[in-house]
């Protein structure tokens, strides 16, 4: 989208009826100080993390070079969620995010959903993450002696120390996060683009289109394992709705967000599909593991030094970015939620530097329970944690969709007007997407040592989302009333 275009929607954003939508209680009190250089790299940090540095290399495994239609496939999918979401931003931008627009155009009983779904995600998440810091650490031998579940708990520590003190920290963390990150990967990219043209050597591999075709070809072990795999793939684009939340405190959101949505695509098919590519066009899908990076994997079969070192710094960063987007996210969203009575009162509070500590605090409480997870099952902590969060990502995109059917519908009845920046294809785009991401929750079943296990608690999950209803519903209806009385 041109500057031109993105200047139009925000000039069309000012003429809509957002002045005139509900007005979300947990908006008030937050900062702006979020500029346009951080929400741009918090959208790059969503689309790069532990998914595709760390996780590749299995996928790869198993997959083979096809692994790069998925990432494709999943990305399309994950782009179209934050498009509509980026469309809602403009609409009405909220800390609150889609829980603030699951209330408006679900309900109470939607936006309890979304939260709370959104908070499961991004506490196992949390937990994965500082697992993943203690496994990462280990890999130097100085840290070899201190045990896992003390690592795990440091990384916490400093992670939500961060995050309290104020939103502009946070802000700076990202984006040098995020440059790390980006870095490593055109470094990385630049090296296997060498390898190719030159024809070098990678661990007795002469790189290119035969080390595909010497291998079992584009499906090395046929369809069915991509398919498995798609679950994965959608985990790695986790985080991309955090710009919707970032926008909430950020001073021009209707100028801001449709550049760093649009940006997504581009970088998707850039660093998830193009490495991938590389990585298959240099060494055999069978070459790769999931125990170890397949950015190492190449580095070190062509003699780099300290490749393993470097690359090992760079998924340790990956991981702390997640883990520092999930706590900003969760204090966002629990406060959204507490001021409508659906979350713990304690959570609607806010510190000195307008930081909602008290739902920061909850996630690190979860979090902690990780620490005690590790000490317990060290081996199995992270694998455990995982494919449950990826039923928290998957649920809180299909809410995000359906959101936008129900914004779309009220525009068509005239109720709102639709921004210039908008999700293309509606209503067919949402349908799709929902489809699609509920295919990938059923496929799970086709994985009986992990993904069946997840979808085992499904019901589990169900139950506790219906009993936490009726133990706070009282609590939400008192907010309603008092939030008519008061005239909003």
């Amino acid at each position: 989208m041109s500057k031109d275009a993105v200047d139009s929607a925000a000039l069309d954003a000012s003429r809509t009826d957002a002045s005139r939508a509900p007005a979300d209680a947990g908006d008030a009190g937050y900062s702006k100080d979020l500029k346009a250089r951080h929400v741009n790299m918090i959208a790059i940090g969503g689309a790069i993390g532990t998914g595709l540095f760390l996780g590749a290399g299995g996928r790869l495994h198993s997959a083979g070079p096809a692994l790069a239609v998925a990432y494709l496939v999943c990305g399309i999918f994950a782009f179209f969620v934050v498009r509509a979401l980026g469309e809602l931003v403009i609409y009405r931008p909220s800390s609150g995010s889609f829980v603030s627009y699951a209330r408006e155009f679900l309900g109470e009983k939607g936006a309890y959903v979304a939260g709370w779904m959104y908070f499961l995600n991004w506490s196992t998440t949390g937990i994965a993450d500082i697992t993943a810091i203690a496994l990462y650490t280990h890999y130097w031998s100085f840290f070899t002696d201190i045990p896992q579940w003390v690592l795990a708990l440091i990384a916490l520590a400093v992670v939500l120390v961060i995050n309290l003190i104020s939103v502009k920290i946070f802000g700076e963390m990202e984006f040098w996060f995020a440059i790390v990150k980006v870095a490593a990967l055109v470094a990385f990219m630049l090296i296997g683009i060498f390898l190719l043209v030159t024809q070098h050597d990678v661990g007795g591999q002469t790189p290119g289109l035969s080390v595909i075709t010497d291998n079992g070809g584009f499906l090395p072990h046929g369809i069915m394992p991509v398919v498995i795999v798609m679950q994965g793939v959608v985990f790695a684009y986790a985080s991309l709705e955090l710009v919707g939340v970032a926008a909430g405190e950020t001073a021009e959101p209707q100028k801001v967000v449709p550049r760093a949505v649009n940006s997504i695509m581009w970088r998707v098919g850039l660093f998830y599909v193009g490495s991938v590519i590389l990585l298959a066009l240099l060494l055999p899908g069978s070459v790769y593991s999931a125990d170890q990076s397949p950015f190492v994997t190449v580095l070190s079969k062509i003699g780099v030094p300290a490749a393993g070192d470097v690359m090992n710094l760079v998924v340790l960063t990956a991981a702390m970015s997640s883990l520092n987007s999930g706590l900003y996210s969760t204090g966002r969203i629990l406060r959204s939620m507490a001021m409508a009575g659906s979350a713990p009162k304690f959570t609607a509070k806010m510190n000195k530097s307008q930081v909602p500590y008290g739902g920061i605090l909850l996630t690190s409480a979860v979090c902690v329970l990780g620490v005690g997870l590790n000490f317990l099952m060290p081996s199995q902590a992270f694998e455990i944690v995982l494919n449950v969060a990826s039923l928290g990502i998957i649920s809180t995109w299909v809410i995000i969709m359906i959101c936008h059917l129900a914004f779309v519908r009220r525009a068509k009845e005239g109720l709102l007007t639709r921004p210039g920046f908008r999700l293309p294809g509606s209503p067919v785009t949402e349908i799709v997407t929902i489809v699609f991401l509920l295919s990938v929750l059923a496929l799970m079943w086709k994985d009986p040592e992990v993904g069946r296990k997840t979808l085992y608690l499904i019901p589990i999950i169900a139950a506790a989302l219906v009993a936490g209803w009726y133990a706070i519903r009282r609590n939400v209806d008192r907010e309603a009333e008092t939030l008519m009385k008061a005239g909003k």
